[in-house]
């Protein structure tokens, strides 16, 4: 495996820090990209134990650079590009942000890859491109219906990287994971907002709309998706998109109440109008079908199902609770 080099775009963020420490564990030579900023910061990644530091080739760079990012790709059997910036109600105010990164950064990509021969691009998708389920549980065959200028972005960049390989045999596969979350998360997705206001002492839980239903995928089994898709026979994944999800859809009003549960708290969720996404906007439903995963990738969730659910959600208000972890959010504010 150490002869195999990977490059993991947005390392630094929250599954990309947990797969990029995953690679190195499992044996990998792995060059991590990470976001350029003059402090030096490495995102999560500054959080890795010296062990995984130490064997990492740190690349720090801007997705939406090309010249940067075929230097990030150069040497490089396998990408996998999780970089994206991915908060849904920041691109209802700055969408062009969302269109250079998610967009001109995976052409950006694409072309690094086609031309220096790499040998496998796994993309990230998201369940946010099929909009609210016409049909459930959701297929890869579903509609896609961009309900915000996130979704759009992202559906234009799958359809991008499936374009390279239908264009030119470029070696695409992509994942498309339903609602990741666990330790590093956040506050700007709903869990982590409500693990971090009720750990904090607040008894009056804000949330936005809490009928919607997601499906919640703990980030271990996330990232073992990644790890199967970059060892598995390309053959099995290459010019195809594949689901990762739990197949099991819950409430944001039933999560919050297992979190309540878990922690052993009682809480009276009251709804804020900053934090309600406009109507045609709000994706209501979303939960997986999983098949595809589980005969291309050999893979299924270790945390699926309500008991699994409650376990993912257990390990990670034990994140959480760690008083150097939760200083790090404000659970009082109201995160874009």
């Amino acid at each position: 495996m150490a002869a195999k080099r990977i490059l993991v775009t947005g390392a630094d963020g929250f599954i990309g820090s947990h797969l990029t420490e995953a690679l190195v564990r499992a044996g990998y030579t792995v060059r991590a990209f990470v976001y350029y900023n003059s402090f030096g910061h490495r995102g999560w990644l500054d959080d890795s134990p010296a062990e995984i530091l130490g064997d990492l080739d740190v690349f720090a760079g801007d997705i939406r650079d090309p010249n940067g990012v075929r230097e990030a790709v150069r040497g490089c059997d396998t990408v996998l590009h999780l970089a994206a910036l991915i908060g849904i109600p920041f691109s209802y105010h700055s969408p062009d942000a969302y269109v250079d990164t998610n967009i001109k950064g995976t052409l950006n990509v694409l072309q690094a890859v086609r031309d220096l021969g790499v040998t496998r691009l796994v993309h990230t998708s998201t369940s946010e491109v099929y909009g609210t389920a016409q049909s459930v549980p959701i297929t890869e065959d579903h509609p896609l219906q961009g309900q915000s200028p996130y979704a759009a972005t992202k559906i234009a960049a799958d359809q991008l990287a499936l374009s390279f390989h239908r264009s030119f045999e470029t070696p695409v596969a992509i994942l498309r994971p339903f609602n990741t979350y666990g330790p590093r998360q956040s506050a700007r997705a709903v869990l982590p907002t409500i693990i971090t206001q009720l750990l904090s002492g607040q008894s009056m839980l804000e949330l936005g709309s809490v009928a919607p239903t997601r499906d919640f995928n703990y980030v271990g089994d996330t990232v073992e998706a990644f790890l199967k898709a970059a060892e598995t026979d390309g053959g099995a994944i290459i010019g195809d998109v594949v689901n990762i999800g739990s197949n099991f859809e819950i409430s944001i009003g039933a999560a919050a109440q297992v979190i309540a549960e878990v922690i052993g708290v009682e809480a009276e969720i009251v709804s804020q109008d900053q934090r309600i996404r406009p109507p045609d906007s709000e994706v209501e439903r979303l939960w997986a079908d999983n098949a595809r995963a589980r005969e291309r990738l050999g893979w299924e969730p270790a945390h699926g199902g309500p008991e699994g659910f409650r376990r993912g959600v257990a390990k990670t208000i034990e994140w959480y609770r760690q008083p150097e972890n939760l200083m790090r959010f404000d659970a009082g504010r109201y995160h874009v």
